[in-house]
């Protein structure tokens, strides 16, 4: 490819994320105006494109908002501590880097082999917040993006029993603060193309990004199978999660079924218990052997 058509692609990949990341902004009210918003910096493909994509939309939006990029440095060893801030320092953004050693702790307390990532970010999710609180920040921008978002619906699905997934926009654990995803209508492949094509310093996690085996890996496996047969399914996935329809569902704390009584007036979308319906193969037929035989041994962990 010539360096002019890469360029031409890369400037059209931005142009796109960055509408993808103005609309889901407007359709949450994620920014206002006189907002201070922390960008947690991992290092990673994402939380880098999140905070290029801010920078333009703060250069040309109507609102007027402040950034600050906040990177968590957990003493994981061979950690880079040089790359982000000279990062940073280059294209004039402010910055704290914050020192904790989270690292030891998950690695005392977690047993080896056993999956890191939920006492690593129960642990990261604090210090953030209390960060947050010392900055004066009104928002904390996350850099989880809509393959994030699927992953964690089946997630929560399959191992859970819950119909849950990220939300775009809402309250932290501690009810202080408003923690926003305005990646949330991007896709993983769209940001790794642009944050290849930005040549961004990537710092890889050793603490949990090579652990084999671990459940979010095989829903990520199963849905990327699902996106090469059968295009467009994610992206009707995605709309079905804001297309949420209680009264087809089975929830008796979210919809009143006890209290339900005929009222003599059409319903809309209602009447479908004599319809005999149509459903896509079961997930079963539509995940690798392999991949199923991987998850039966995740789940007698």
């Amino acid at each position: 490819m010539s360096h002019n058509k890469a360029r031409y692609n890369a400037n059209k990949l931005h142009k796109k994320l960055r509408r993808l990341v103005g609309t889901a902004i407007s359709d949450f009210n994620m920014i206002e105006d006189g907002d201070l918003v922390m960008v947690c910096l991992s290092g990673g493909k994402d939380s880098y494109a999140l905070l290029d994509i801010l920078l333009n939309l703060q250069a040309h939006a109507p609102l007027r908002f402040e950034l600050v990029a906040v990177n968590l440095d957990q003493k994981q060893p061979g950690f880079p501590v040089e790359v982000l801030p000279n990062y940073l320092s280059q294209i004039g953004v402010p910055y704290r880097i914050v020192e904790q050693d989270t690292y030891s702790v998950v690695k005392r307390v977690i047993a080896e082999g056993k999956t890191t990532c939920s006492l690593c970010s129960r642990l990261r999710r604090g210090v953030l917040y209390r960060v947050a609180s010392e900055l004066g920040a009104t928002k904390i921008a996350l850099g989880h993006h809509r393959d994030d978002m699927l992953e964690t619906l089946f997630l929560n699905m399959f191992y859970g029993g819950k119909l849950k997934a990220m939300p775009p926009k809402l309250v932290s654990d501690d009810g202080n603060h408003i923690v926003i995803r305005p990646l949330a209508y991007c896709k993983e492949k769209d940001i790794a193309a642009y944050a290849q094509s930005a040549d961004f310093p990537i710092i890889p996690c050793n603490l949990c990004g090579s652990q084999p085996n671990m459940q979010r890996q095989v829903i990520k496996e199963m849905l990327s199978q699902w996106d090469k047969r059968f295009p467009g399914r994610l992206e009707t996935m995605f709309r079905a999660m804001q297309n949420v329809q209680l009264s087809h569902l089975a929830d008796t704390m979210r919809f009143d079924f006890k209290g339900l009584r005929a009222h003599g007036s059409p319903v809309i979308d209602g009447d479908i218990a004599f319809d005999e319906e149509t459903f896509e193969p079961l997930v079963e037929e539509l995940i690798p052997s392999s991949l199923l035989k991987n998850e039966k041994q995740i789940m007698r962990t």
